[in-house]
């Protein structure tokens, strides 16, 4: 049985659009359409667990709020002479979050976050790397990523 059958036939269709139609095409489509299939069966995510959906919002929100007031200290930057005046640099950030799809929101949250951008996570260690635009202190980013969004995020998700 295939997991994903309009995938298949979809690749099948896409397969002999772009290599024209033969016999042989067709069988080596339907080939590469049922394994392609078959892993895109295993790549699919668990179904994340909520716990408190109604903190959906207050997450949502609050990240919105995160966001323009990033994009208003990113152009004062830019618009006060650029990086003469930043202080960019590399903060590791130890997680408490371990859930999958808690890791994946947060990577979201802190990369569409102007100024900030999740470069590597180590899962033996569960820390990650980010990089900051401007980052004068540390403390105070390590901090608002376990108090502002981990906590909430951990309260939301099982």
């Amino acid at each position: 049985m295939l997991p994903y059958p309009l995938l298949t036939l979809a690749l099948i269709l896409i397969w002999l659009l772009l290599n024209g139609f033969t016999l042989g095409h067709l069988l080596l489509g339907i080939v590469v359409a049922v394994f392609a299939s078959w892993a895109m069966a295993s790549l699919r995510p668990e179904k994340p667990k909520l716990r408190k959906w109604y903190l959906l919002p207050k997450l949502f929100f609050r990240v919105v709020f995160d966001v323009l007031k990033s994009n208003v200290q990113v152009a004062w930057i830019i618009l006060r002479g650029g990086s003469r005046n930043a202080t960019p640099g590399f903060v590791t950030l130890e997680l408490r979050v371990r859930d999958q799809i808690s890791l994946a929101l947060l990577a979201v949250i802190l990369t569409s976050t102007p100024g900030s951008a999740w470069l590597e996570y180590d899962s033996n260690d569960n820390t990650v790397l980010l990089h900051v635009l401007d980052l004068e202190n540390e403390a105070l980013w390590r901090e608002t990523v376990a108090n502002r969004y981990e906590s909430l995020l951990m309260e939301i998700f099982a």
